[in-house]
């Protein structure tokens, strides 16, 4: 597929699984044949916020996700802590030459020697640009079992600024895309409440234009409150927004009315 045609597909998508696909066989084009690719919008100093909240996409063992997801690990790995302070696309040497110098964690080390037994050893990370303090988003790309680094960068010597291109391309189309992960996925009432509170509606007034009533409307709240794991409906109006969760196009249905 050439460029132009990839970037087509990737803003034509509808859905987060059919960018992915799509993304993960064009990254195979160029010899990354795993990715793993991470958003959140409620990062701290010491925190990178709720997985639960996180958008995490990737198609390495579920060994491998699971591991990084165990405990604060995450926030140990050499190649995300530098994603987290930088933007643009950084070689994994840097983790070698940070071994030599004996510059690793204890808990970098250990996800280091988990790489290797997983045979994660050489690739790329890019990290996005930032629009707020609270988000980041970054991907690693990495190269097949027994490449080398050197190889990986002779890669992106010939194909890097394509690449690091195609990347931030997705990443922007991702955080434009309805996600929820299965304990954060509204129903389409919880979703259409929310709408309504979101235009300055009080329940009575919901409840009139959703036709039902106010003790329904209040249930629906509340258990969008309980989904989005927030004390507020004010709260939820925003974390529904931040998910791209409300006012969701149908952009199949509109195309068939233009």
């Amino acid at each position: 597929m050439s460029l132009r045609a990839y970037l087509t597909a990737v803003i034509d998508s509808q859905s987060l699984e059919e960018l992915w696909d799509g993304h993960v066989s064009k990254m195979a084009e160029y010899g990354f044949d795993r990715l793993l690719y991470g958003y959140t919008r409620y990062r701290t100093a010491t925190s990178l916020g709720d997985p639960d909240d996180f958008v995490f996409l990737t198609n390495h063992d579920q060994k491998y996700t699971d591991f990084l997801l165990d405990g604060d690990l995450l926030m140990h790995a050499p190649m995300v802590r530098w994603a987290l302070a930088n933007d643009g696309a950084k070689s994994w040497q840097m983790i070698h030459e940070m071994e030599r110098e004996k510059e690793l964690s204890a808990k970098a080390r250990q996800v280091l020697e988990f790489n290797r037994d997983m045979g994660v050893t050489a690739g790329y990370t890019v990290s996005f640009r930032s629009v707020t303090s609270r988000t980041k988003g970054a991907i690693a790309l990495t190269g097949p079992n027994g490449i080398s680094q050197d190889e990986v960068d002779a890669i992106w010597a010939e194909h890097g600024d394509d690449i690091t291109l195609m990347n931030n391309i997705v990443h922007l189309k991702i955080i434009t895309l309805p996600f929820a992960t299965p304990t954060r996925a509204l129903t389409a009432r919880q979703r259409e409440a929310l709408q309504w509170v979101g235009d300055g509606k009080n329940t009575q007034d919901i409840a009139l234009l959703m036709g039902l009533t106010v003790p329904t409307i209040e249930k629906h709240l509340r258990l969008a409150r309980e989904v989005l794991s927030v004390e507020t409906t004010a709260q939820a109006v925003f974390k529904a927004a931040f998910a791209n969760q409300m006012f969701v196009l149908d952009v199949k249905n509109e195309h068939k009315l233009t």
